[in-house]
């Protein structure tokens, strides 16, 4: 197996910072060096297979991405990004492990669809990859498989507050699962909006004529997602179960998790970074069908309701604890356009896996977030919220290989034409700058992106069987 030394760059950890280097063997980290040390000999540099030079760069654990859909199927279509390209296009933007959603729907069975997905991944997948179980059908029988999930390495389980008649449970069926979730250990998320209200209030803006993307927000206001957070809330409360809600765009929401989380709950919210920049009146809003492109939900929320600058700021205070992307990228071709004249049929979803980090560091050149706080949010709580830790999100002897060499004096351009690589005809990103650039990614010492050229294969990624998280709070 090789060794690589990687040189002269700046560590960034959760906890801090620190100019050393890293030694890799085979697919492992396996010493930090600090510069000039004899500890392992005079002339490392010359004993090892390659070096890396990170001089004036940081060096940072390999992006975790813990909410894509790769080939999810959604609205009569399919997220246009299979499990090869998406994985591929992550890659390009340092992250190096992803933990997509193996979805049930009513009548199968949990086993069933986890091994669908397997299927769909398996030799297909640039980088390591894990999954979550979405139950569609709270039953008994999906009750029980969540025992068998858990000791194949699926630990975490989605619900749905939102879509009747497609994913949604109601709050019965949420109380047994979140029961099953507390008796196991097993982390339960949730997709929190009201789901009953919101479908009245598309049915009335739709009889009135207003069929516009723009609608797609105004039909999902964020009191529909406060009151779901909070009754998602409430039922942990009285389970006892871990709770981690997914894709959280309003304030209001989050001023529950954090008033939550004050009382000691056991509760945890991800964001994303459609949610930090994008709004309700600048892209949903854009003239024609245009807005279309940023149909997600939860959705896109107002700029001038402040909630963009309030999300900013529960990233800071740490009552977010993760930054996902909630892939699931659908082309305006042939996709988007089956609701062109209803918001109701546009498919839900944004295409971001290749941007999450570089759209972070924008934040923390901005300055508000620190570097810290950048590796803390993008790599290392979600690797130990989801059982991959100290295995993935850490640059640590004894942990996988997965760096990132990251240039603060470089650019990235986003666009299609420049450096787009999801299967998508559009970037929700068009022109968006970032005064920074992925350098170098190493997958379990692997390098598979190199100064934006792509090295890797289709086949380099593994299964991840994720443990039970101890402790979150």
């Amino acid at each position: 197996m090789a060794t690589i030394l990687i040189s002269g760059g700046t560590v960034i950890s959760a906890t801090g910072r620190q100019l050393i280097d890293v030694l890799i063997d085979g697919e492992t980290i396996v010493a930090l060096i600090e510069p000039g040390s004899s500890t392992l000999g005079t002339d490392l540099a010359g004993n090892v297979d390659k070096v890396i030079d990170a001089t004036g760069k940081y060096v940072i654990p390999g992006g975790v991405d813990a909410h894509t859909h790769m080939q999810m199927p959604f609205g009569g279509t399919t997220a246009s990004d299979t499990f090869e390209t998406g994985t591929r296009a992550a890659a390009f933007g340092g992250t190096t492990t992803i933990v997509d959603f193996a979805i049930q729907t009513p009548g199968q069975r949990l086993q069933e669809t986890l091994a669908q997905w397997h299927e769909k991944a398996a030799g297909n997948c640039a980088i390591d990859y894990g999954f979550h179980q979405i139950i569609g059908d709270v039953n008994d029988e999906s009750i029980s498989a969540m025992g068998e999930l858990i000791t194949e390495g699926v630990t975490s389980f989605k619900l749905f507050m939102a879509y009747p008649g497609v994913y949604y449970s109601n709050d019965g069926q949420i109380l047994r699962a979140m029961q099953k979730s507390a008796a196991t250990g097993a982390l339960m998320m949730m997709h929190a909006e009201n789901g009953i209200a919101i479908d009245e209030l598309v049915s009335q803006h739709l009889k009135r004529g207003e069929t516009s993307p723009y609608y797609h927000g105004v039909s999902r206001p964020w009191q529909l997602e406060e009151e779901a957070t909070h009754r998602a809330i409430m039922l942990a409360d009285v389970t006892g179960a871990p709770l981690y809600v997914v894709h959280v765009s309003a304030r209001q929401a989050l001023e529950q998790i954090a008033t939550a989380r004050g009382r000691g709950a056991n509760v945890f919210a991800e964001t994303c970074p459609q949610y930090l920049y994008l709004s309700l009146e600048e892209q949903l809003g854009a003239p024609g069908f245009e807005g279309a492109k940023w149909v997600c939900s939860t959705p896109l929320r107002s700029r001038a309701e402040g909630h963009q600058d309030e999300l900013w700021k529960f990233i800071r205070t740490g009552d977010v604890a993760g930054v996902a992307t909630d892939h699931c990228p659908f082309c305006m071709v042939d996709q988007k356009e089956l609701g062109i004249s209803d918001f109701s049929k546009i498919p839900n979803g944004i295409g971001g896996v290749e941007h999450r980090l570089d759209l972070m560091y924008q934040g923390v050149v901005d300055g508000k977030i620190t570097l810290e706080r950048w590796v803390e949010v993008c790599a290392t709580t979600p690797a130990r919220m989801f059982g991959m830790y100290p295995r993935k999100g850490v640059i640590s002897p004894g942990a996988d290989a997965d760096v990132v060499v990251y240039d603060p004096n470089g650019h990235t351009s986003i666009g299609v034409e420049k450096t787009h690589h999801m299967n998508m005809d559009y970037s929700a990103w068009e022109g968006f700058e970032i005064d920074g650039a992925v350098d170098t990614v190493l997958s379990r010492g692997k390098k598979i992106v190199e100064r934006r050229t792509y090295l890797g294969s289709r086949a380099d990624g593994r299964f991840v069987r994720r443990e039970l998280s101890q402790n979150l709070i």
